[in-house]
């Protein structure tokens, strides 16, 4: 058994899970367990044991989300091999140095990294991707993809540079993100009340009060509210209802709810 942990907003490291286990179930006859690490950190359930354990993330302000960061330092880990693969629209930065760090601590025999490029999702500073960037990237992630489900059949290792000289970019980032939710704004003409905003979230960070969602502090600022709402009635910064959304167009709304066990 593989068991494959994820933590996705828009989809990218969703549609990456996916493949990654129908993959390997193909190339190695097993089958892979798909987990949210959201559903799985609210549940308390931090023990794993497998085969071989796989997280998969994106790169925040060039580090992990900083619920995978405490996900991971609280797993048990009961496994031979574990890998840790990163999906990122400009850089990685530090992120998988830093789960190296973690997973060696973990005293796992075998560990494998790597790199997972992606459609950048954060539009409120690089905008909404253009038809030639979600090919181009498009065709970069599944390659990236079948690369990784390759290596982690063959059960192959490897290590990052530990150096992480971006980190202090993350450290700013993890502050601000402490006041981020403040700023989402939710218009009162176009919200309608369906709660997918709540559901969606990975981390449960909404709750919707009087037909209107309320933001809080547990907020991982993936923005998979405002790109998955059906009518653009969540804004943030520059995002306003006029800006086109990004999800990944191989997963569905319905696959993210199910991800997010809603």
């Amino acid at each position: 058994m593989t068991t494959i942990y994820f933590f996705s907003g828009t989809g990218n490291t969703l549609w990456s899970a996916r493949q990654l286990a129908a993959q390997l179930g193909a190339r190695i006859g097993e089958p892979c367990e798909l987990r949210s690490i959201g559903v799985e950190a609210r549940a308390g359930r931090y023990a794993v044991s497998a085969d071989a354990v796989v997280f998969l993330f994106p790169a925040y302000a060039y580090e992990p989300p900083p619920l995978v960061t405490r996900f991971i330092k609280k797993c048990r880990i009961d496994a031979p091999y574990a890998a840790a693969l990163v999906t990122f629209g400009s850089s990685p930065g530090g992120s998988l140095a830093r789960v190296q760090g973690l997973l060696r601590k973990k005293r796992i025999p075998s560990l494998y990294f790597g790199r997972v490029p992606t459609v950048e999702n954060y539009i409120a500073i690089f905008g909404p991707p253009t038809e030639a960037k979600l090919r181009d990237r498009g065709a970069m992630q599944t390659r990236a993809t079948e690369e990784a489900a390759c290596a982690i059949a063959q059960r192959r290792v490897n290590k990052v540079p530990a150096f992480r000289p971006l980190s202090f970019v993350a450290f700013l980032f993890s502050a601000a993100r402490r006041i981020f939710y403040h700023w989402y704004r939710v218009s009162k003409k176009t919200c309608t009340g369906c709660g997918i905003c709540a559901k969606v979230c990975p981390v449960g960070a909404i709750r919707m009060h009087k037909g209107r969602p309320r933001f809080s502090a547990a907020c991982e600022h993936c923005q998979g509210c405002l790109n998955w709402c059906p009518n653009n009635a969540i804004n943030f910064g520059r995002i306003n209802a006029r800006t086109p959304r990004y999800h990944h167009p191989g997963v569905s709304l319905k696959e993210m709810l199910d991800a997010a066990g809603t």
